[in-house]
């Protein structure tokens, strides 16, 4: 059974840094997409980021627009962990973070982890 379990949240002020991590366990994750999504209060849950496997040693990482030059996120494939940096932070940064791995037809979920990002 896959799971996930993020952690790094936390209270942060405008400009701080975060790193958040994933550790993922039911399976082999290397070669899947996984992916940082987040919700807002009052707002649906949106794509943050996602790292997915092209090739060889290769990996291709996607960001939304909002976060693109601030946020990066990597994969320790040894450790079944995704990591993202999140740098330059923002309050509307402000949002449950999720991560994501899409394996075959499925998509799993972790709990999510809380990030506040004050002004």
């Amino acid at each position: 059974q896959v799971q996930l379990v993020e952690s790094g949240g936390g209270l942060v002020q405008a400009g701080g840094s975060l790193r958040l991590s994933c550790a993922a366990s039911g399976g082999t994750f290397s070669s899947y997409r996984m992916g940082w999504f987040r919700q807002a209060p009052g707002k649906e849950r949106a794509f943050v980021a996602s790292h997915r496997w092209i090739g060889g040693t290769t990996y291709y990482a996607d960001y939304a627009e909002s976060v693109k030059g601030r946020f990066t996120m990597s994969r320790d494939n040894a450790k079944n962990t995704v990591y993202l940096q999140m740098n330059s932070l923002k309050p509307d940064d402000t949002a449950v973070y999720y991560c994501n791995v899409h394996r075959g037809v499925n998509d799993y979920w972790g709990q999510g982890t809380l990030v506040t990002v004050s002004s």
